[in-house]
């Protein structure tokens, strides 16, 4: 189960505008066609949903991931201060999180986002090798947690 398993996350964009979902579902789209052999962790989570690619099935090996909440989508990074960003596009104040706002697919920044996840890939490779962990499964889609309550857009 892979990039072809949607009907958990497409259960779980239902509240979403459907502006959301569209960007949201091209985004996966986009990540997945440059990454077949990672794994996407969802969380269904209270504040947002967020779905993640990385090099194993645990969070700390994620190194991007979509979050669709009530304001909107973003792409985001979860090592994202350590990647250079000579465009300056990055958003966050935090130790390392970073995000690109995508609203529009027209307007996202295709070529430089694929060169930011170049470099949060090759991070997470690295990171990977220096603490001795593996790639033990790849192109898999797992739903790591679904939250009770949640908030979501009102209808």
């Amino acid at each position: 189960m892979g990039k072809e398993h949607t009907k958990d996350l497409l259960k779980f964009l239902k509240p979403f505008p459907d502006g959301q979902k569209e960007t949201a579902l091209w985004l996966r789209e986009f990540i997945w066609d440059l990454y077949p052999d990672c794994n996407e962790l969802i969380y269904d989570n209270y504040n947002a949903l967020a779905f993640g690619w990385g090099l194993s099935d645990k969070l700390g090996d994620v190194f991007c991931s979509v979050a669709v909440y009530g304001k909107g989508v973003n792409i985001g990074f979860n090592r994202g201060s350590e990647i250079p960003d000579v465009k300056k596009m990055l958003l966050g104040n935090g130790s390392l999180f970073r995000f690109i706002r995508a609203d529009k697919e027209a307007d996202f920044p295709k070529v430089y986002v694929k060169k930011l996840l170049k470099y949060a890939h090759t991070n997470a490779k690295v990171r990977m090798q220096e603490k001795g962990g593996k790639h033990i499964l790849k192109g898999t889609t797992i739903v790591k947690s679904i939250s009770p309550k949640k908030r979501r857009p009102k209808k």
